[in-house]
């Protein structure tokens, strides 16, 4: 098994601190809105991952937290509540408002087909810990209070602080990284705790020694939840790009200074953005898509994942409905592929022993690929020649790609077969409409017309050779 390391900026040879079991800690969302579509990408290749890791024969234990405490917007630890914000434009609690995009995050990523974490932790119950934790850096002596504000990490008091991120210290510029605030000793300095203001009035504080209404700094969370259900160390630790400069880099100088430079991550695995149509999503491009969005559509959430899987994870990918109606024609094959299977696999002979070599052959290749930190595009290109093999028996190639889908995570061993079904003449029109379309290709009529056989109670499904077939929804 092997794993590209942020740390050592090299794929590296991956092996745990307690064989078999791996310690893996995933930094999971703040529940102040929907969870959108980049998001969906990190968690998916996270599921992954775990789901590799398991088939590799190692035991994960998988904790990912939840954000529901209200951090500031910013790394800086300046600017709105993200909760309170979150409740503002709903018009509701902030305990209800992260309640509701925990669940809406849940609902999506079991639309995704994801394998749940062994721990999810919410960081209101781990408030205590969280303070443990700051109250031991402090006797450490790493610590200092700016009045009004909240407690700071003295990052001058490690040597190594920025050794993920590998920030130049010297070189590096008040505000030049985050918004500074007065009384920082150093630009690099964080918060551990912070202090309600006057006027503030916070729904969500806590009696500390340093303030009667005070709250968690950000990043003290994902090293408290870890600790507390992984220990002190962990094996792999999950994120998107964007945490290596601030948050990761944070983490690690209040773990290890805790712990007395034990070394924190082993493998610290980051993801990389999901563009839409080329563009950063946001607010004022209303280019913020979820799995909701998806459906409407008419997509099913497993050509999203089947998209998904088609672009390396440290890759920037670009999201487009374009390359989504491809993926969803892609997996309205496969789907037919597994049916097919379904319907004549009992009707084999045993396979010969060269059939037998030439499946192990695609096993191997296969789970060398996704062994190899991850290469999901390899592996789908594996799949689809496996699959369209016919030298191999049916049953072959039904057997072997559950075997692959249970590292893809596709559902495809959900997939039943199909009955003998009756077109009406509506629906077959639009088919004889749709097969006219394709063939001039008209790509944008023909999926209106697949959308109107949706809306009929009917999909269509292309099949090799520009063909169609249909099934009742």
């Amino acid at each position: 098994m092997k794993l590209y390391n942020t740390l050592s900026r090299q794929v590296e040879t991956f092996s745990p601190i307690e064989p078999p079991m791996v310690k893996l800690y995933a930094c999971g969302p703040t529940v102040y809105d929907y969870t959108h579509l980049g998001h969906l990408r990190k968690y998916v290749m996270d599921d992954v991952l775990v789901r590799v890791l398991r088939h590799a024969g190692f035991e994960v234990k998988f904790v990912r937290n939840v954000t529901d405490v209200g951090h500031l917007a910013s790394d800086a630890d300046t600017g709105e509540d993200k909760l309170e914000k979150g409740a503002k434009k709903y018009g509701q609690s902030v305990w209800d408002i992260a309640q509701t995009f925990e669940d809406y995050f849940h609902y999506s990523m079991d639309l995704m087909n994801a394998v749940r974490p062994n721990i999810t932790a919410r960081a209101t119950d781990s408030v205590p810990y969280q303070l443990d934790l700051v109250k031991k850096l402090e006797e450490k002596g790493f610590t200092y209070v700016i009045p009004d504000d909240g407690v700071y990490f003295d990052t001058s008091k490690l040597a190594d602080y920025g050794k993920l991120a590998k920030l130049d210290l010297e070189g590096l510029q008040a505000g030049a990284r985050v918004e500074q605030i007065e009384g920082k000793k150093n630009p690099t300095d964080f918060a551990l705790w912070k202090f309600e203001r006057e006027g503030e009035n916070r729904a969500m504080s806590w009696e500390s020694p340093w303030s009667k209404r005070s709250f968690p700094g950000w990043h003290i969370e994902c090293s408290a939840i870890s600790m507390e259900h992984l220990g002190e160390q962990l094996d792999i630790h999950t994120g998107g790009i964007d945490h290596i400069p601030v948050h990761h880099t944070n983490e690690i100088a209040q773990s290890e200074a805790i712990t007395g430079k034990k070394p924190f991550v082993r493998f610290w695995v980051h993801h990389n953005f999901l563009l839409i149509e080329g563009q950063k999503m946001s607010k004022s491009l209303e280019n913020i898509y979820t799995v909701d969005d998806l459906l409407k559509k008419d997509y099913d959430p497993m050509a999203f994942r089947l998209l998904l899987l088609g672009a390396h994870y440290r890759s920037e990918m670009n999201f487009t409905w374009k390359n989504l109606e491809g993926a969803q024609v892609s997996w309205e094959r496969l789907q037919d592929k597994v049916q097919q299977f379904l319907a004549s696999k009992d009707q084999d002979p045993e396979p010969t022993e060269a059939q037998a070599a030439t499946e192990q052959q695609y096993r191997q290749r296969f789970f060398q690929q996704l062994e190899n930190d991850l290469h999901t595009p390899e592996g789908l290109a594996i799949m689809w020649e496996m699959v369209g093999d016919s030298e191999l028996t049916t049953e072959q190639r039904y057997n072997t790609l559950l075997s692959f889908d249970e590292v893809l995570g596709l559902g495809l061993a959900r997939i039943e077969p199909t009955e003998e079904l009756e077109i009406p003449r509506e629906v077959q029109r639009l088919l004889d409409q749709r097969q006219a379309a394709r063939a001039a290709e008209n790509w944008e009529e023909a999926d209106s017309l697949r959308q109107q056989i949706n809306a009929l109670g009917y999909q269509v499904i292309d099949t090799d050779g520009d063909q169609q077939q249909v099934k009742k929804l």
